[in-house]
């Protein structure tokens, strides 16, 4: 349960920084997104997923978890 609230957390923090250093970039990314074809999204959705993956896997094999 702590991995995943560290998880969130660490999530959070970058998501708020976007939100508060770029706000009118972060407006331009999401107009972006939404002309993008769904097929695309859903490719970058999947290789989000893949390479968190191996970050996650990366850092269990250092001994972080």
């Amino acid at each position: 349960m702590s991995y995943i609230l560290l998880g969130l957390g660490l999530v959070l923090v970058i998501e708020g920084l976007v939100f508060a250093l770029a706000p009118s970039r972060l407006e331009d990314l999401v107009k972006l997104f939404a002309e993008m074809p769904h097929e695309t999204r859903r490719m970058l959705g999947l290789g989000s997923v893949a390479l968190g993956v191996v970050l996650v896997w990366v850092a269990k094999s250092l001994g972080v978890g």
